[in-house]
C-alpha cells in the first residue's frame, strides 16, 4: 500500500544505556496535580479527580543527554512558562488497569517540560474553551531521554527541580503528587485504552513562572538525570 503523501516518522526518544529510540504514540498530560501548584493557580487543592488535556506527539522535541535545546519563543504569547515533570512512558497497553497492577505498565520514566502559553491557557479557560492555544503548541514537550524502569530505583519519592538561569524556581519531591503515577494511569484507563508509545506527564509543582529570550532552564528529577533548555529568538 502507497499514500498519497508521504507520512510522517514518529518521534523517537533516546534511552539510556541504548541505541534505540522509544516511539511516541500519544500525549497526555495530567493537570494540577500538585496541592502547591494548584493553590498557586488560584484552586483548591482537594483531592478531585484528575483530569487531562492532549498534546500531540510531534510537539514533543526529544533532547540527546548532556546536550542543550535551543528552543525558539513561540509567537502569540507574552507570557511563556516552564512546567518541570516527571514522564512516565507506557510500555504494554490495556484498559481499565488496577492501581495495583499499573506501574508493570510503564516502560521508563524521564525528565520533561510542559512549556505553556499561558496568557492564552488562561485566555481560553476564562471563556471555557480548550486549552490547546496554550498547551498543546509545536515543541511545547521538551523531553530527556528516558530511563528504563528497570534501572530507576525509587522515582516515587525523588526529589524534583527546575532553575532558570541558576535560581532555583521549582523544588519538590514527586510523593506530592495528589495522584501517584499509579492512580494516574489507572484513571486514565478508564476512558482511553492506553498503548506502548503513550506518554502521561504527570503534573508540576509549585513555582511556575515565565522565561524570556535567553533564559536558560535545567531541570531534573533524581536518578532520571537532568534536562538543559535555552530559550532563543
Amino acid at each position: 500500500m502507497s499514500y498519497v503523501i508521504t507520512p510522517q516518522s514518529p518521534v523517537g526518544i533516546p534511552v539510556v544505556g541504548s541505541q534505540d529510540l522509544f516511539p511516541v504514540r500519544r500525549v497526555y498530560c495530567v493537570g494540577r496535580n500538585y496541592a502547591a501548584h494548584a493553590r498557586e493557580m488560584g484552586f483548591d487543592p482537594d483531592r478531585e479527580p484528575p483530569f487531562f488535556f492532549c498534546k500531540p506527539a510531534d510537539a514533543i522535541v526529544p533532547v540527546a543527554e548532556g546536550n542543550t535545546l535551543e528552543l525558539a519563543y513561540p509567537g502569540e504569547t507574552a507570557n511563556y512558562h516552564y512546567e518541570i515533570e516527571l514522564v512516565a512512558a507506557i510500555g504494554k497497553g490495556g484498559a481499565n488497569i488496577s492501581a495495583e497492577q499499573a506501574l508493570e505498565h510503564v516502560w521508563g520514566y524521564a525528565v520533561g517540560l510542559d512549556m505553556t502559553r499561558r496568557d492564552l491557557q488562561m485566555k481560553m479557560r476564562e471563556a471555557g474553551r480548550p486549552w490547546e492555544l496554550g498547551k498543546a503548541f509545536d515543541q511545547s514537550g521538551p523531553i530527556a531521554p528516558l530511563y528504563p524502569a528497570s534501572q530507576v530505583d525509587d522515582v516515587h519519592h525523588a526529589n524534583i527541580w527546575l532553575k532558570v538561569n541558576d535560581q532555583t524556581k521549582q523544588e519538590s519531591n514527586v510523593d506530592k503528587l495528589i495522584w501517584s503515577v499509579a492512580e494516574t494511569i489507572a484513571y486514565l484507563s478508564r476512558y482511553f485504552r492506553l498503548e506502548a508509545g503513550d506518554l502521561i506527564y504527570t503534573g508540576t509543582p509549585e513555582g511556575v513562572g515565565p522565561v524570556v529570550t535567553g533564559d536558560l532552564m535545567q531541570g531534573g528529577i533524581d536518578g532520571l538525570g537532568t534536562l538543559q533548555v535555552k530559550v532563543t529568538s
